[in-house]
């Protein structure tokens, strides 16, 4: 028997978009509170769900470690578990009543649970932690095992119930000293069933880290239900420290640093290259930033000197004003300037892209087409607005929302509000722009005489074929726009708007 166990519910087999990329990450936030409580002198255990086949190995897992406290702690640096899927949730549900079933004490945290705190209490959960959870989860372990004498109502960052009355306690401060925390409880992880999949799937290993916490911009469509606006970082030495330890334990050929924005502390990354070079290491790495903050001087270069090989940053759109309607905070030369940089540092560049916001018309989406085609980023990533709550755009659409308020998984797409154009507009649109990205970097590779695979060969041939017909389907979509919601600029064709002409490939 253990103390607790812990789990979390993103499935990677549950979401076929990314079970098709293959790049698995274990749960970095849930290990964090796993060391913690470790630390703390709790025993403890992981089921990890990442690679998991389905929730009957959850089941298992709590017939074998017979814990106490079955903790559904969601990684909260996982973008996905922002994204509150359905399927998902559905699963935490299910595991919920598991674990109640074999008399666990049943405790929940997550961007999802602190949202929807009600829902997973009349769902199983005995507790629910309200944003960051490794303090408030030490101390009502702490409670409920009486090693301290403390009312429940008196812990900040609690939901709970009592009787037919919901309690919710004051929010929580946040952790400030990150480097005081232990480092992630890697050892509970299988490290071996995700190096073999890295490696036959893509052929090098990579594991993930953090350097900070939080998101101090006021971007209005992002959740931010754990940490709010606030932001905290780890010093620069504490990060090596870990990379060195990393290294030294598990040997990965690579980190992904799941940060919102690496390095945003004026000069954090200048004196994290500094000590990296002090120690002579080095890793590749990739990470989130910001098109603004990337021009500071000497952050391209000093990404560069600490291993950085490709850089993704949230270019949203290539359109001012829907810029300036999201209150992004960033400007189109920026996401230009910054690209030019980064290539010219030799790391690569990828565009988060976003379609769908309110007020966005044929010509925004063509000006994002354009941007992309001109500054030519390495890779791209598409989604549609997606009204999540604890957001102005929540609150300016909410009125619209129907009884679907959340995707089933990430690549849904579904128009939760009446957007700019249709559901199956942004479909078409999603898959259209993909195509055309990959066969502008396939004929981009044959001109720099890259090798070419015959797999890649008649994929291009696949979408030169098919994009015709898919050009044809957006025209008629966009032309059965939702009344009311849309700009009068709507009258050019697809086709016209977004196939490159022969210099711009």
């Amino acid at each position: 028997m253990i103390d607790i166990l812990f789990g979390q519910s993103y499935f990677l087999k549950f979401d076929p978009k990314l079970w098709e990329a293959m790049q698995p990450y274990p749960p970095l936030g849930t290990l964090y509170a796993a060391s913690y409580l470790r630390q703390g002198g709790y025993s403890v255990a992981l089921f990890d769900a990442m690679l998991a086949g389905s929730e009957a190995e959850w089941a298992e897992s709590l017939d074998s470690q017979k814990p106490t406290y079955a903790v559904i702690y969601e990684d909260n640096f996982n973008y996905l578990t922002k994204m509150c899927l359905l399927r998902m949730r559905s699963a935490a549900f299910l595991m919920c009543a598991m674990a109640k079933q074999r008399g666990c004490i049943v405790i929940v945290a997550g961007s999802d649970a602190t949202d929807h705190f009600e829902n997973y209490l009349s769902h199983g959960a005995d507790f629910v932690l309200i944003g960051e959870g490794e303090e408030t989860l030490h101390e009502l372990l702490s409670a409920l095992s009486g090693k301290a004498e403390k009312p429940l109502n008196t812990i900040q960052g609690l939901a709970y119930s009592e009787g037919e009355v919901v309690v919710k306690t004051t929010r929580r401060p946040d952790i400030r000293d990150l480097d005081a925390l232990p480092f992630p409880a890697w050892d509970l992880v299988d490290i071996e069933a995700y190096r073999d999949i890295w490696l036959k799937r893509h052929g090098y290993f990579s594991m993930n880290m953090v350097t900070t916490r939080g998101c101090p911009f006021h971007c209005n469509w992002c959740a931010k239900p754990i940490w709010g606006q606030r932001y905290n970082a780890r010093s620069p030495q504490n990060v090596v420290d870990e990379m060195i330890w990393l290294k030294e334990n598990f040997q990965p050929d690579h980190l992904w640093f799941v940060d919102d924005i690496f390095g945003l502390k004026p000069d954090w990354t200048r004196q994290f290259a500094h000590r990296l070079r002090a120690v002579q290491f080095r890793i590749p790495f990739k990470c989130l930033h910001r098109a603004d903050l990337l021009l500071r001087e000497g952050e391209v270069e000093a990404l560069r000197d600490s291993g950085c090989t490709i850089v993704w940053i949230g270019a949203e759109s290539g359109s001012q004003k829907i810029l300036n309607a999201m209150e992004k905070g960033t400007k189109i030369e920026q996401i230009y300037e910054v690209t030019r940089r980064l290539h010219a540092a030799h790391i690569q560049v990828g565009f988060f892209l976003q379609f769908g916001y309110p007020g966005e018309s044929m010509a925004d989406i063509r000006r994002t087409l354009q941007m992309v085609r001109i500054a030519k980023p390495d890779d791209i990533g598409i989604s549609v607005s997606y009204p999540l709550p604890g957001t102005k755009f929540f609150d300016a659409v909410k009125d619209q929302l129907g009884a679907k308020q959340n995707w089933i998984v990430s690549d849904d797409l579904e128009m939760m509000y009446q957007g700019p154009f249709s559901t199956l507009f942004y479909r078409v649109l999603h898959t259209i722009v993909h195509k055309e990205f990959r066969s502008r970097l396939f004929i981009a590779r044959m001109r720099a005489g890259k090798g070419i695979r015959l797999r890649a060969i008649l994929r291009y041939f696949y979408y030169q074929f098919t994009l015709p017909l898919g050009r044809w389907r957006l025209n008629r979509l966009a032309k059965s726009h939702h009344l009311g919601m849309m700009s009068t600029s709507t009258n050019s064709s697809w086709k016209s708007a977004s196939t490159p002409t022969p210099q711009n490939e």
